[in-house]
Formats: C-alpha cells, structure tokens, sequence
C-alpha cells in the first residue's frame, strides 16, 4: 500500500528541518559558534525551534501513517497534514520574534492537530470511525 500522504507530509518535514538548521548553521558561521550556542540568544531560539520541531515531527508521522494505513485517512488527512507543517513554519519563524503570533499559533496549532489525530486513532482503533 502506498501511503501518498505519509510520504509527502515525511518529504515536507525533512525540508522543513533543513531549512531549521540552515538558520542555526549561518548563525554558527557568522558567529563562529561551534557547539552550544555560545550566549548568543538568536541562536538558542533557533536551536530550540528545530528541537521542538524534531520532538513533534515524530508523533504526528506516526499517527498520520497509522490513520492512512488503516484506510480513514479521506481529504481531510492531507489538509492536517499540510497545516501542521505550516504551523511548524510559523513558530520556527516566530521563535526569531519576527513574527510574534507565530510561536503561540504554531505550538497551538500543533497541540490540536497531535490531540485531534491522537483522538482520531483511538476512535478507528476501536472502530468507531
């Protein structure tokens, strides 16, 4: 079974943490920052942001595979998909203070879209859905 939504959502993400760490590696560069982030608080954001970016990927991957595994995944698994990456733009985005809304909507955005899945495999693991 090929699982389209997983793949692009798995393909979306990984560009995502490229471009994560491209904004810490021009900050180690410019810096000259080798390990840690050397007091510079720009760069700890951005550290944070692809770390937090890396602790949410994982389960929402797994969840979404699961739900377009088991045949429920429909329209709407792309849509959340695809909103999910975006709310983990605005808030790496949002990390730097550029955007001051990004960070809340990103971690907000994030946070409902892990309990809705979350809530979604357990009703198509007990076959309500």
């Amino acid at each position: 079974m090929l699982l389209g939504t997983t793949l692009s959502i798995a393909a979306a993400a990984a560009l995502v943490n490229v471009w994560l760490a491209n904004r810490i590696g021009r900050i180690r560069h410019a810096e000259k920052i080798s390990i840690g982030d050397g007091g510079n608080e720009l760069l700890a954001r951005r550290i944070r942001a692809q770390l937090n970016f890396a602790e949410n990927v994982p389960l929402v991957l797994i969840l979404i595979g699961a739900i377009e595994l088991a045949g429920k995944g429909g329209a709407w698994l792309p849509l959340v998909g695809a909103l999910f990456i975006l709310a983990r733009i605005a808030h790496g985005i949002g990390m730097d203070g550029a955007l001051k809304w990004g960070r809340a909507a990103g971690t907000m955005a994030t946070m409902l879209i892990e309990v809705g899945m979350a809530i979604a495999a357990v009703l198509i693991a007990i076959q309500v859905v």
